[in-house]
């Protein structure tokens, strides 16, 4: 991978250079807007209503809107951050309690690489963070705007992940219904935890798949074949359920079997393997 840019960690006295590196990437399926009529990809101009013209890029300025209609204008040279080391250092402020930190503040995930001559520095670090369970809190500065960042050991590598900042996070009181008292008998609340102790097991990312782009891009490669795209049947909704109870029970004992065919699949399978062996011997 190609680094997005080189700066270094910074903390105390210590300065560890490093790489950052996209962890993630999209693998939504792009479709771009067509004129129906000739299949030509449709053009976007910046246009201007009052003037009755198309604008040209040169010609555009950055505008805030502080009250409604009126606007202040802000050159790029206003706009633009200090420019020297301190954009390229990611600067720790505090070393924190990692499952203290709510994941709704995380953005976006980087990996960071050592730098040049950094290798045993960046060992270090992530090591020392690793056998003192805590992540770092950073200030980086990401295509000139500043971030507050999370820093934690992962596996053999450090991964930087940008954040929100406390004020940027909508409170769940807003939320209509929340909050209300709610009354729960025991029995529902049991089968509710025994629900969730018979569906629980460990994370296992790559079982999880997007069932949509996997369909879409069978469609997709449908058209360019040349063949006809079909309708999978749609599923009738039975109703419905109106006794919780009943439907905590129901999904528990679908839990169960579910979970029992999966154990019991290859067991299964030797078993009837077995006596198709002995079938044939006879």
């Amino acid at each position: 991978m190609r680094p997005l840019w080189k700066g270094a960690i910074t903390f105390g006295l210590i300065f560890v250079p490093v790489k950052l590196f996209a962890a993630t990437e999209k693998k939504d399926i792009k479709f771009n807007y067509l004129h129906e009529k000739c299949g030509t990809p449709v053009r976007y101009k910046r246009y201007c209503p009052y003037c009755d013209t198309e604008v040209q890029m040169e010609d555009i300025v950055r505008g805030y809107e502080y009250e409604k209609g009126k606007y202040i204008t802000m050159s790029e040279e206003e706009l633009d951050l200090p420019t020297g080391d301190k954009n390229r250092n990611v600067e720790i402020l505090d070393f924190v309690d990692l499952n203290q930190i709510d994941p709704v503040y995380y953005d976006r995930s980087y990996y960071l690489g050592p730098g040049e001559g950094g290798q045993k520095v960046y060992e270090l670090l992530r090591r020392s963070m690793d056998q003192t369970k805590r992540a770092a809190i950073a200030h980086v500065t990401l295509r000139s705007r500043e971030s507050m960042a999370v820093i934690r050991p992962v596996e053999k590598a450090l991964i930087l992940e940008t954040m929100f900042y406390a004020d940027e996070i909508r409170p769940s009181t807003r939320i209509e219904g929340i909050g209300g008292e709610i009354n729960l008998h025991d029995n529902e609340i049991k089968m509710a935890v025994n629900l969730i102790n018979n569906l629980s097991a460990e994370f296992e990312p790559e079982k999880y798949v997007s069932g949509y782009r996997e369909t879409l891009h069978e469609r997709i490669q449908a058209k360019i074949a040349g063949e006809a795209v079909v309708e999978k049947p749609v599923i009738q909704e039975t109703g419905n359920v109106v006794d919780l109870m009943a439907a905590l029970k129901a999904s528990i004992d679908l839990a169960r079997e579910q979970r029992g065919q999966k154990r019991a699949g290859p067991k299964t399978a030797k078993t009837a393997k077995a006596k198709r062996e002995r079938k044939v011997a006879e």
